[in-house]
């Protein structure tokens, strides 16, 4: 069995992001008998706040279910600024250099962040191994959509910087075929990359809809949960210009924004006046899972400028919780493709607060939608959406990073090789 290195700033136990699918690979990697070992950072998503249980110390080694954690202290930034992710970036891939590892026998690289990439190149040159990267958000296109100020002005030098990560990788594995055409442009050629879509991490419980909505005060309003990060992709303010018309001219609506991430507290000062929005902070699985059954209609909302930076890992959990999906997002974007394909719900433009209320006063005044859009997404959770399949899948990518790549090759280890000029269905689970 293989030694695997993963280098990603983000694992166990944050709950959210690309966190805990990078910990469940890692685990289930480690039970199939390999040795695996993470060299990441201290726990800090979504609140971008360090976890208290980590605010000592500059570094720490854990044995966390047979894999072996290797923590670094980083820059964490209070606010999202090009300097801010900056330090980020390069006070995690410093640490990250000068950190005493046994030589392993491929490395993994987990995208977001930067530095996770480099880390994997570098480590690679320095042990003449073959190494990977896994691909959950791109980049270049972040800096360029997310809304992070001067992020236009700085995205062409991000994408060089992620194209040199990828350029010398075995195989690149992404979430989403809509990532393709981007990867294609910094240089990746089709051959070597690998659909490898999320899983399912947080699987739908039986729990009492009346004592969840009972125990959250939701009463008999149209909750329309927004659960996971509240960043700046996200653009909840379009949530809240819907909340302040719906007070008067929908006033049985309540918008519930479930989670943190680094603009909760703007958001909260700003829905001060607004008594049909609610905040609830990060739930434990269980609670989280009840609360998605328990909801009328599950939101994603994103910026406008958002097209193909990212897809939203709470689609999977969306999908499985049962209940019809509303997204606020762009019509050429990889979310909107993913409802589509999914048929789990309906889609608005982004910052159209007119147009997302039309959508929920149609799935309040037809049941019958809201129940077929909803057992629509529990169909494709049940069966595209599977951990066991998403893991194995997982697997055969990173053991087949230990053998040369060819197009064939690659297609035979892990059944998800995107062809050079394809943008079609995915052929497994995905988010």
């Amino acid at each position: 069995m293989a030694h695997i290195l993963f280098a990603a700033i983000n694992y166990w136990p944050e709950p959210s992001g690309n966190a805990p699918y990078t910990t469940e690979l890692a685990e289930h990697l480690a039970h199939s008998g390999h040795r695996v070992s993470v060299i990441t950072g201290f726990p800090h998503y979504p609140s971008w706040h360090m976890d208290a249980a980590y605010r000592s110390g500059l570094r720490r080694r854990e044995v966390i279910e047979g894999v072996e954690v290797i923590r670094r202290r980083h820059y964490v930034p209070a606010r999202q600024s090009v300097i801010g992710r900056g330090l980020y970036e390069g006070t995690f891939l410093l640490n990250g250099l000068f950190t005493r590892l046994d030589p392993p026998d491929v490395v993994v690289g987990i995208v977001p962040s930067l530095s996770g990439g480099a880390l994997a190149r570098i480590f690679s040159a320095r042990w003449h191994v073959p190494y990977g990267v896994i691909v959950q958000d791109l980049m270049g296109r972040a800096a360029e959509q997310s809304g992070m100020e001067a992020g236009g002005r700085v995205a062409g030098g991000v994408s060089r910087l992620e194209g040199w990560a990828l350029h010398r990788a075995r195989a690149v594995g992404v979430v989403s075929p809509s990532f393709v055409p981007y990867l294609r442009s910094l240089g990746v050629r089709g051959q070597r990359i690998v659909e490898i879509p999320n899983w399912i991490v947080r699987p739908a419980v039986k729990a009492s809809i009346a004592r969840t909505r009972k125990r959250f005060g939701w009463g008999s309003d149209q909750i329309v949960l927004h659960a996971g990060n509240m960043g700046l992709k996200q653009g909840l303010e379009q949530v809240l210009d819907a909340a302040d018309i719906a007070l008067t001219a929908e006033p049985v609506i309540r918008f519930v924004l479930l989670g943190d991430g680094n603009q909760r507290a703007s958001l909260k000062r700003a829905a001060a006046h607004l008594s049909n929005v609610q905040f609830l902070s990060s739930q434990s699985d269980g609670d989280y899972a009840a609360a998605l059954a328990a909801a009328d209609v599950l939101l994603v909302s994103e910026r406008s400028t958002v097209a193909d930076m990212s897809l939203p890992s709470k689609l999977t959990s969306y999908c499985a919780a049962g209940r019809p999906i509303v997204a606020a997002v762009r019509d050429d974007g990889a979310t909107y493709r993913e409802i589509q394909r999914t048929g789990a719900g309906m889609t608005v433009p982004a910052g159209d607060p007119e147009a997302l209320l039309l959508a929920l006063a149609r799935l309040r005044s037809d049941p019958e939608l809201a129940a077929r859009l909803g057992a629509a997404g529990a169909s494709y959770a049940a069966t595209a959406l599977m951990s066991s399949e998403g893991l194995e899948r997982g697997r055969r990518f990173v053991e087949g990073l230990l053998t040369p790549a060819s197009a064939s090759g690659q297609k035979a280890r892990a059944s998800g090789v995107v062809q050079e000029g394809s943008n079609g269905p995915r052929q497994g689970p995905n988010t």
